[in-house]
């Protein structure tokens, strides 16, 4: 079957990203949401949320190969390749929330008009494709022909468009033999290499070797691949952070230990920054959801609590290291250069950033705080609890200290000098490493940082 049009339900970070990336690979491409408002501005040329080369992807292809549209049926009739790129928000007790996912497979059923390959995009649970052909099934008015397809995203936000062009590999699960082929020739264009010759082609990031492998598997197997995919990365910042704690009470650096486990090829550098733990819209509902799927199977995965435990900790260990350096929290004026769950996004699902913001407001002290993207998503959240500066030198003016909280860029090349003589008292409180402890020093600045020694006072009275 040739793919004629794409359907990408859901204009998320995940389905707004793929519908973009799918167009600059030539298809044409219908991104249907059922929030009109949010249509409306996308038709409009607005991008709702901050990615890099996202922008320019919409506006390359915006009313030419890329369409947006509150209609589903139209696009499931108009369309053959239909991806499912809805939320599955977490429940109290950790499993997925599939009920989007299961509203769009009934609407897909009732407006069916030929074969079409449904593609689970979503972050679901195992079993998830065979529930997905069951309500389709149950629900379709007459016989339809249809597969459904389990290819999942491993996008980061922040580099999600070269996550998606220039990926690692490309995972499908389908379960039979024609739909496997129509998603080999549906990515052709990356398997192939073609898209890299192309002039006008997104910039690729270090690194890239060649085209991506595509992995054709089982729709279990591919299910599976997502969650234990992310739920390994967590395990991996939880393990670092763990030995972060470790380092801090025998005196060694978790900065030198890190490049030493991480030059080991077998293991290798990525994930392993000690800091005040992961957040976002991924790592925590995929490892609680993942610890769900295997409760359910019978399986008792322990170390997946472990996971989440430490990352817990984290957070109220930086706390403490806060509460230590200010002695009294009550009345402090705080100075706080980050609110994103990391650098490069404007996302503050999950962010540990936020959630110690939160505490620190409920302790009593004053914050003012400043993110490069996340400053309206941030507002939103914190209302008037805490002030909003308009740049990092804002607020650090006065501040009884500063804390350094995402890992943004422009955070890791402070005027440190500046900073200094801004502070009314010369501390910096890292929960990302982005200094060195003798750079600090050198200006004169208390710094507290995770699994490293904290600097001396008494050091700090010998700077002029």
């Amino acid at each position: 079957m040739k793919v004629n049009k794409i359907a990408v339900v859901g204009s998320g970070y995940v389905g707004l990203v793929a519908a973009a990336c799918f167009a600059e690979l030539g298809y044409s491409v219908v991104c249907v949401d059922n929030d009109l408002e949010r249509v409306a501005a996308l038709n409009r040329g607005e991008v709702p949320i901050h990615e890099q080369f996202l922008p320019e992807l919409l506006e390359r292809h915006r009313n030419h190969r890329l369409h947006f549209s509150g209609s589903l049926a139209e696009a499931v009739q108009s369309c053959s390749i239909i991806f499912v790129a809805v939320g599955t928000p977490p429940k109290d007790n950790g499993e997925a929330d599939l009920s989007y996912v299961e509203s769009v497979a009934r609407e897909i059923a009732q407006n069916i008009n030929g074969y079409k390959v449904i593609v689970e995009k979503s972050t679901v649970p195992v079993y998830t494709s065979n529930w997905i052909r069951r309500v389709m099934l149950l629900t379709a008015q007459a016989e339809c022909e249809f597969d459904v397809v389990s290819n999942p995203e491993f996008l980061r936000e922040g580099t999600a468009v070269t996550d998606f062009l220039y990926p690692d590999r490309i995972v499908v699960g389908a379960d039979t033999p024609r739909a496997a082929k129509i998603l080999r020739d549906l990515y052709s264009p990356l398997t192939s290499g073609s898209y890299y010759g192309s002039l006008d082609k997104i910039p690729e990031p270090d690194g890239i070797t060649g085209p991506p492998p595509m992995i054709v598997t089982t729709a279990k197997s591919a299910e599976l691949i997502k969650h234990a995919s992310n739920a390994f990365l967590a395990m991996k910042i939880s393990f670092i952070n763990a030995v972060a704690n470790i380092c801090e009470e025998v005196g060694a650096d978790i900065e030198q230990v890190a490049e030493g486990v991480g030059s080991d090829s077998r293991i290798g550098p990525r994930f392993l920054r000690a800091g005040i733990g992961y957040g976002g819209s991924c790592f925590p509902k995929d490892v609680a959801a993942f610890r769900a799927v295997a409760l359910e199977c019978g399986y008792e995965f322990g170390l997946l609590d472990e996971v989440m435990k430490i990352n817990e900790t984290q957070r109220q260990r930086f706390m403490k290291k806060i509460r230590t350096a200010l002695w009294t929290l009550k009345g402090k004026k705080l100075g706080v250069l980050g609110l994103a769950f990391k650098g490069r996004t404007d996302d503050i699902r999950e962010s540990p950033a936020i959630a110690l913001v939160e505490e620190l407001v409920a302790e009593g002290a004053c914050v003012t705080a400043y993110d490069p993207a996340a400053m309206t998503r941030a507002q939103e959240a914190l209302g008037t609890r805490i002030k909003f500066a308009e740049s990092i030198s804002q607020a650090a003016e006065g501040a009884d200290a500063l804390l350094i909280l995402t890992d943004w860029d422009e955070f890791a090349s402070l005027d440190l000098s500046q900073i200094r003589k801004q502070l009314r008292y010369p501390i910096v409180l890292d929960g990302r490493n982005l200094y060195s402890l003798e750079e600090m020093e050198a200006h004169g600045l208390m710094y507290v940082s995770v699994g490293r020694r904290a600097s001396a006072l008494k050091q700090l009275a010998k700077v002029g």
